[in-house]
């Protein structure tokens, strides 16, 4: 696949996994009645499902990674070059923004509005450092499996279980949280606690990839000299 066949493929599948992030916040919160429990459960399996349809859809094409920490730690250990990637995040960004537009546009709310919603403490960050970790680390172990629907049905799953076991409701994607900064509704963030966020987001990525490093690391092949002299007896 070509370079601009790639990022589009990013640019389109982050913006469709923003509108479903977003569009199933506002129709959860008016449908609930005041009830976040089932808010967030709607926002929950929203968010899963179009994860593994979106995988599939776009991942033969980009890797689908629809996530900067993603496309980072693929990066440090030499799965895509650097000056890809950059551009992937920047497409990522852009495309989390659109999708918010197109969420608020569905749902008859301003085209972007800056959020209001209070996201901040140590079990917060700390929170988003675990989930990244944790999604990082799924992707990297489903992806030997060499089956795109084990990824896809791995990734969605996870993000399904995050949303109830993190404090945060599992953001651990910094363009998710870059674009739901412009969001004032159920899903959003305030802007002043989007860096913490990031940066956990980003520690617990690096994390994952170190340790994956160590756990499924590819053994050396031996020298060619010590294949030729195997190969004759």
């Amino acid at each position: 696949m070509t370079l601009a066949r790639r990022l589009a493929a990013e640019g389109v599948g982050t913006a469709l996994l923003l509108a479903a992030v977003v569009g199933s916040g506002i129709m959860g919160e008016r449908l609930a009645g005041g009830n976040v429990a089932v808010a967030l459960l709607a926002n929950t399996l929203a968010t899963g499902a179009a994860l593994v349809a979106l995988i599939m859809t776009f991942g033969p094409i980009s890797g689908a990674h629809f996530n900067p920490a993603v496309t980072l730690a693929d990066a440090a250990d030499g799965r895509l070059p650097w000056s890809d990637a950059w551009r992937y995040v920047a497409v990522q960004v852009v495309g989390a923004v659109v999708g918010v537009a197109m969420a608020h546009g569905m749902f008859g709310e301003p085209i972007l509005s800056i959020a209001q919603h209070v996201r901040r403490g140590a079990g917060l960050l700390w929170s988003e450092a675990v989930a990244t970790f944790g999604l990082v680390a799924v992707i990297r172990g489903a992806s030997r499996l060499r089956s795109p629907v084990a990824v896809a049905a791995a990734v969605g799953a996870y993000i399904t279980a995050a949303y109830w076991f993190t404090a945060s409701t599992s953001f651990a994607n910094p363009a998710v949280t870059l674009a739901r900064a412009l969001s004032d509704t159920f899903t959003g963030i305030r802007p002043v606690d989007v860096p913490g966020f990031i940066a956990t987001q980003l520690l617990g990525a690096g994390a994952a990839t170190l340790l994956f490093r160590c756990l499924a690391a590819e053994p050396a092949a031996p020298p060619v000299r010590a294949r030729t002299a195997a190969r004759r007896w």
